[in-house]
C-alpha cells in the first residue's frame, strides 16, 4: 500500500511539536494520546491495526493487535482523516522533552526502520507497523528496553520522538557501544546485540548498567541523551516522600510549610 505524501512543519525546540497538513481524504495514523490539537473537519477512529492489512482476516488484526498490549502498546491506533475540501492541520507531540525525528522511509534500505517500542510518534497513512522481537538470546535476557522493538515500513514519512538531544550516526562496518535506552532506532543493515559492561567490577560499581548495546554493521543509527527511563529514574530518586532530598526549593518552614500548603500531606 503506497503511503500518503504529507506536508508537515516542526515547532518548537527542546519540546517539539509536528503539524501535519492534510489534504482532503488524506490520514495519518498515531499512536493513542499523542494529538495536540487540530482544526475542523478532521474525523479521527481508534481502530485495531495501521491499515494496511485491508485484506487480512479478522483473526490476524487480532494478533497483529495482540503483538502490541505484549509490547505495552495500545491495541489500537488512532486514524485522523480530513473531511473536508480543504486542507486542514493537525498536531501531534510526546508527553515528555525531546526532539522528533523525521523519517523518509523511501530512503531506507528495504523501506524500514527499527526503533523502539515507543519512539513511534505518528505516520501517513500506508506505513506498516509491526512489532518484531530481537531473536538474540542475549538481547532478550539483558537487552531490557531493546528486547522488543518496533518496525516501521513503507515509502512515505514516519515521525519518532527521542528524549534530550538527537545524535544521528552513519556506520560503515564500524563497531558503536551504546546504553540500552539511549537507542532510538537504526536502519537495515545493522547488526543489534547485547554485551556486559566490562569486568566484574565495572558492571557492579561503574554506574552504567550491567550491559551494553552493540551495533554494527553498514546503515543509520539515531540515538537519544535523555530516555524517558533515565529521567524517570532520576526524578524518583529525587522525590522527598521516596527518601530523595531538597534541592533548595521551598520555604523556611520546611514539611511543616508542606503541610500548610497541601504538599506532602500524605
Amino acid at each position: 500500500m503506497q503511503s500518503y505524501e504529507i506536508d508537515y512543519q516542526l515547532l518548537g525546540d527542546d519540546m517539539q511539536v509536528v503539524e501535519i497538513e492534510l489534504d482532503s481524504q488524506e490520514t495519518v495514523i498515531a499512536e493513542a494520546g499523542t494529538m495536540n490539537w487540530m482544526d475542523s473537519g478532521i474525523d479521527y477512529e481508534a481502530k485495531m491495526g495501521d491499515g494496511t492489512e485491508v485484506n487480512n482476516s479478522v483473526l490476524n488484526k487480532v494478533f497483529g493487535a495482540g503483538k502490541r498490549i505484549i509490547s505495552g502498546e495500545s491495541m489500537f491506533l488512532t486514524h485522523f482523516t480530513n473531511k473536508r475540501n480543504i486542507k486542514r492541520k493537525i498536531a501531534f507531540a510526546a508527553p515528555y522533552p525531546g526532539k522528533i525525528i523525521v523519517l523518509d522511509l523511501s530512503e531506507f534500505k528495504n523501506n524500514n526502520f527499527t526503533c523502539q517500542k515507543d519512539a513511534f510518534l505518528c505516520a501517513a497513512k500506508g506505513t506498516k507497523l509491526d512489532i518484531t522481537f530481537n531473536k538474540r538470546l542475549g538481547s532478550g535476557l539483558f537487552g531490557g528496553e531493546g528486547f522488543i522493538l518496533e518496525k516501521i515500513s513503507g515509502d512515505g514519512k514516519a515521525f519518532l520522538h527521542a528524549g534530550g538531544t538527537v545524535v544521528k550516526k552513519e556506520l560503515d562496518g564500524e563497531m558503536l557501544k551504546v546504553d540500552t535506552g539511549c537507542l532510538v532506532g537504526f536502519t537495515d543493515g545493522i547488526d543489534y546485540n547485547i554485551q556486559k559492561a566490562g569486568n566484574l567490577k565495572t558492571m557492579l560499581f561503574g554506574g552504567e548498567g550491567l550491559f551494553l548495546a552493540t551495533l554494527h554493521g553498514k546503515g543509520t543509527v539515531y540515538l537519544q541523551s535523555l530516555p524517558f527511563s533515565r529521567l524517570a529514574d532520576r526524578i524518583i530518586k529525587s522525590a522527598p516522600r521516596m527518601g530523595g532530598k531538597r534541592k533548595g526549593e521551598g520555604s523556611v518552614l520546611g514539611k511543616f510549610g508542606d503541610f500548610i500548603d497541601g504538599d506532602n500531606f500524605i
